[in-house]
């Protein structure tokens, strides 16, 4: 297993690395909206959803993102439209810092079709625009974004297995821990802080409010991971898929993405105008 998701996961680095820096805009668009479409099919399953549902969750899913992508001039390699996003990414943005935390508090389900399809869309469409817009911003920023998550993940993974003791939430995903999200905090602040001093930055209090914006941004990394959990475990399964060797699907790689890309998108634009 060790040795699936050590091969899977360079295919991916070295993928992401070329579609990144060599795609033109539309088709790493069409790429974006290709993973959501994916993720969509994924998503049917946790919501338990009937092959001809997931199916068309899956296409109408894609097909949603590409056009929106391509209006707000994403396809294009343009920010001029990113201000047409801001509706969604708002949305998504309260999902996850007002919302979820009550739904994992209450532990919530996708009850209907019908809810299940709206989470979803809020969860899946501005994560894959996110993809997309912040490409357009510049590769270095979603490649550094998606690192912040990345190196969060791994530090929890490492510093829970290490020290771990005091359960996260013991119901949701027994395997994490507070010390691994106090690990994570550690790592992700560490490396803002290897970012600011290659980038130069000498500014201690413009520091101290990227330090709690790094520590807020772990935090809702984990409540992403957390939420994805929430939905397996009710579904009854353990990966949301087998598209990847090693790693499961999509959704499993994408979990925290999910919950900080749309917001970081959010921000660009909102700093942009």
């Amino acid at each position: 297993m060790l040795k699936d998701r050590v091969i899977t996961a360079i295919l991916l680095l070295a993928g992401l690395l070329g579609a990144v820096f060599l795609l033109p805009p539309l088709a790493w668009l069409v790429i974006c909206a290709a993973l959501c479409g994916v993720a969509a099919w994924e998503w049917g399953g946790l919501a338990r959803f009937e092959r001809p549902l997931r199916m068309s969750t899956a296409v109408v899913f894609a097909l949603s993102c590409l056009m929106l992508g391509y209006l707000s001039g994403l396809g294009s390699g343009t920010l001029a439209g990113t201000p047409l996003l801001l509706p969604l990414y708002g949305i998504s943005a309260l999902f996850w810092i007002l919302i979820v935390p009550v739904w994992l508090a209450r532990k919530w389900s996708l009850r209907s079709p019908m809810l299940a399809s709206l989470v979803g869309f809020i969860v899946l469409i501005p994560t894959a625009l996110a993809l997309a817009h912040l490409r357009t911003v510049g590769p270095w920023v979603l490649l550094g974004t998606m690192a912040v998550v990345w190196v969060a993940d791994i530090a929890a993974y490492f510093s829970g297995r290490a020290f771990g003791r005091h359960k996260l939430a013991p119901d949701i995903s027994p395997g994490k821990t507070w010390e691994g999200a106090m690990g994570a905090v550690a790592a992700v602040l560490l490396y803002g802080i290897g970012v600011l001093v290659w980038l130069g930055a000498s500014q201690v209090g413009g520091a101290l409010v990227i330090g709690l914006a790094l520590v807020a941004w772990t935090a809702i990394s984990i409540i992403g991971d957390l939420f994805e959990s929430l939905l397996k475990r009710q579904a009854g399964i353990k990966d949301s898929g087998n598209i990847l060797p090693g790693h499961g699907g999509i959704l499993d790689r994408i979990d925290s993405l999910t919950s900080t890309l749309p917001i970081v998108a959010l921000a660009s634009v909102l700093l942009a105008h």
